[in-house]
């Protein structure tokens, strides 16, 4: 009898990710000790910057000892992963494949990947006569070769290897020794694929304490959702108001209703990154009437995309602010770990994440107008303050 496919259940938006992480280069094409000292020596230049996590296996069971006794963890890389044929070291005796592996390094900006014994997104291929032959059999990883190095005994790249390099013609070629020049184009590679920044205002909320629609209020001769998703089109790619299926009122804007019901502004969050999981997310509730783009501007220069989230400190709980926060997709694997252990609020997963953190400018800016008194004092303000 045939077996049953299997059959997906939903059709969901996914991450770009790799084996590993969602930017991951594989060295491939020289012995393991040279792959990684070019690993260290990356990690080294990057680290201080970048999260960077490193792939390799037990090299006395490979060809030859490690080249070296350091780690990359020594040379700052933030998680080191080597397979050690009986165990793993991250001391585990489980099997790991590619979605386990793709928890451990969710935070990771880069992970470094020895492609003599594990597969990456993209390769970076060394031309060495003295594994050639080894190369020839590892053809069906070369999947997306960015970058072509020459070792020092190479004059040529070999024809055998010219049919797995479609655009030849387009991939850079260097040195095996240029060092700097290797590592200013994994750094570029980080530059350019930096997620793109989307807008989301949070306007799906019930109001209660203020009596009417917040997002409908009008401070600045236009409903306060339209005035907030303004001002973040000036900084995003995409603005996009957050609603529950209910509301149905009409905007300029697309609408992004919550598929995580229930669960307030933390199931907003999530259903952004439901339909956006490649995006960082400029989460801003639709309740600051104060906000100036001045303000707004301060958070996206500071913006540190090697972190879960950049955030103020909120100058009333002195505890990060979540909604007015650019929140990386590396926070929606976090936000769902904080879910399946009972926790809905972002303001936690805040507190207990990589987040980098800033002071605003100007406090009164962060200020939220939630009950009729306070849009009363807040209006008398804008008579005086031209935002």
């Amino acid at each position: 009898m045939a077996q049953k496919k299997h059959q997906k259940h939903a059709k969901l938006a996914k991450p770009n990710l790799g084996f590993f992480g969602r930017q991951e280069w594989a060295i491939i094409g020289t012995p393991c000790g040279s792959i990684q000292q070019l690993a260290y020596t990356i990690t080294q230049n990057l680290a201080p910057t970048y999260q960077v996590s490193y792939v390799d296996a037990d090299h006395q069971s490979a060809d030859g000892p490690a080249i070296t006794k350091k780690t990359a963890i020594h040379l700052g890389a933030s998680v080191e992963y080597t397979d050690k044929i009986t165990h793993h070291r991250f001391e585990s005796n489980s099997q790991l494949d590619t979605y386990q592996f793709r928890q451990f390094f969710n935070e990771s900006d880069l992970v470094l990947v020895n492609g003599n014994h594990f597969q990456a997104k993209r390769q970076i291929v060394v031309i060495d006569p003295k594994k050639e032959k080894s190369l020839a059999k590892k053809l069906d990883r070369l999947t997306d070769v960015g970058l072509i190095l020459m070792a020092e005994a190479a004059d040529r790249i070999p024809d055998y290897l010219r049919p797995h390099l479609p655009n030849l013609s387009t991939i850079p070629t260097l040195n095996l020794s240029d060092t700097e020049k290797i590592i200013d184009f994994v750094r570029q590679s980080l530059v350019d694929n930096l997620p793109p920044l989307y807008g989301l205002v949070l306007a799906g909320g019930k109001s209660q304490r203020m009596g009417q629609n917040k997002g409908l209020i009008d401070y600045h001769g236009k409903p306060q959702r339209e005035y907030m998703a303004d001002l973040l089109s000036t900084v995003c790619k995409q603005t996009f108001l957050s609603v529950r299926t209910s509301q149905g009122e009409i905007s300029d804007y697309p609408f992004l209703e919550d598929t995580f019901s229930g669960l307030g502004p933390f199931g907003a969050i999530a259903s952004a990154f439901r339909q956006a999981p490649n995006a960082a997310w400029l989460v801003v509730a639709c309740d600051l009437p104060l906000l100036n783009q001045a303000t707004l501007k301060t958070l996206v220069d500071a913006r540190n995309a090697s972190a879960v989230a950049t955030a103020f400190n909120s100058p009333v709980t002195e505890f990060p602010e979540p909604l007015i926060c650019i929140w990386e997709p590396k926070s929606y694997p976090v936000l769902l770990q904080f879910l399946t252990q009972g926790y809905s609020c972002p303001r936690k997963v805040l507190i207990n994440s990589n987040v980098h953190l800033l002071d605003a400018p100007d406090p009164k800016s962060l200020m939220n107008v939630n009950r009729p008194e306070e849009r009363e004092e807040v209006q008398k303000i804008l008579k005086f303050i031209p935002l």
